[in-house]
C-alpha cells in the first residue's frame, strides 16, 4: 500500500457485515409483513433504498453500452423477482423452512463451482449446517402449502443468480452505479404493484418509518457490502460464507430475544463456521478485469 492511500476492507469482512445488518433488516421486516403485506413491503424497501442510493451515488448513466444496459436491466429482474418471492414464501412457511429452501441456490452455486474435495467437504457441511440451525429437521413438511414452498425454491434460484449477476454488475459499474440503478429499475416495477395491493396502508407513517429502516438495513447496507465484496471473493466462496446468516440469527435471537440454543442448533452452527473456515483458506480471487468508468 502506497502512502496516503485508504485501506481495503477486507471482503470477509464485508461479507460478515452484511450478515449482521441482514438480521436487524429481517428482525423489522416480520413487524411490516403481516401490516402492508409481502408486495407492499417489497415496494417500501426497493423504493426507499434505490431513493438511498441514487441520492448518495448520483449513478452515471450516459455513455454505457448495450452489453451495460443488458446486464444491469437483468440485475433489476432477479433482484426485484428475488425479494418478493423471498416475502412471499414467509407469509405461507415457517422461517427456518423458507430459510432451508432458500439456501438450496447459494449452496448448489456453490457447489457446481467447487473444484477442489475441500470445497466440496465444505459445501456439505454448510448444507448439513442450515438444515440443523434453521429447525427444518423438525418440521412436518406434508403438513406445509405447496405455494410457499415454491416461492422458497424460486427466491433461493434467484439468490444464486443475484451472486453471479452482481459481480457481473461491480465488474462494469464504477463504485455503486450499477446497483443504484438496478434497483431504480426495480422499483418502478414493484412499486405500482405494492401500492395496488396494499392501498393507503403503504403509506402509513409506521409503515414509511420501518420501510425505510428495511431499505438501509436489508438493501442498501447489504447489497453494497456484497457487491464490493464480489468483486475480490469468488462466487464459490461467497455462497458459502452466506450459510452463516442462520448461525448469526440464532445468536441474534439468543443476545437480543433470549431465545435458547438446542444442542441440534449448536452442531450445526458450528458446522457453517467450519465451512467458513474452509474455505477462508483458499486465496481470495484478485478482482476481475473491468471497465471502470
Amino acid at each position: 500500500m502506497k502512502p496516503g492511500d485508504r485501506p481495503t476492507p477486507s471482503p470477509i469482512a464485508l461479507v460478515l457485515a452484511s450478515i449482521v445488518a441482514v438480521q436487524f433488516g429481517g428482525a423489522l421486516a416480520s413487524t411490516l409483513i403481516p401490516a402492508i403485506g409481502a408486495t407492499g413491503s417489497v415496494a417500501l424497501r426497493l423504493g426507499f433504498a434505490a431513493v438511498v442510493l441514487c441520492a448518495l451515488g448520483r449513478p452515471s448513466i450516459r455513455g454505457r453500452s448495450r452489453a451495460d444496459w443488458m446486464v444491469v436491466t437483468g440485475f433489476a429482474v432477479i433482484l426485484a423477482t428475488m425479494n418478493l418471492c423471498l416475502y412471499g414464501s414467509l407469509a405461507h412457511l415457517p422461517l427456518g423452512v423458507a430459510v432451508t429452501c432458500e439456501f438450496i441456490g447459494p449452496l448448489t452455486l456453490a457447489a457446481v463451482l467447487s473444484r477442489q474435495a475441500r470445497d466440496r467437504v465444505a459445501v456439505l457441511f454448510a448444507v448439513i449446517g442450515v438444515l440443523l440451525v434453521s429447525g427444518a429437521l423438525t418440521t412436518s413438511w406434508s403438513r406445509l402449502p405447496l405455494q410457499g414452498i415454491l416461492l422458497a425454491l424460486a427466491a433461493g434460484g434467484c439468490w444464486a443468480a443475484y451472486i453471479v449477476a452482481s459481480r457481473a454488475t461491480g465488474a462494469r459499474f464504477a463504485s455503486l452505479d450499477g446497483l443504484a440503478i438496478a434497483l431504480a429499475m426495480g422499483a418502478v416495477v414493484v412499486l405500482p404493484l405494492g401500492i395496488w395491493r396494499a392501498g393507503g396502508a403503504l403509506l402509513t407513517g409506521n409503515a414509511l418509518v420501518k420501510g425505510l429502516g428495511i431499505a438501509i438495513l436489508s438493501t442498501v447496507l447489504p447489497y453494497s457490502l456484497e457487491l464490493l465484496a464480489l468483486r475480490r471473493l469468488s462466487a464459490r466462496i461467497f455462497g458459502i460464507l452466506l450459510s452463516l446468516e442462520p448461525a448469526a440469527g440464532a445468536i441474534a435471537g439468543l443476545l437480543v430475544l433470549g431465545q435458547r440454543l438446542n444442542r441440534l442448533e449448536v452442531v450445526g452452527m458450528a458446522l457453517v463456521v467450519c465451512a467458513s473456515v474452509i474455505v477462508l483458506g483458499a486465496s481470495v480471487e484478485k478482482p476481475p478485469n473491468s471497465r471502470q468508468r
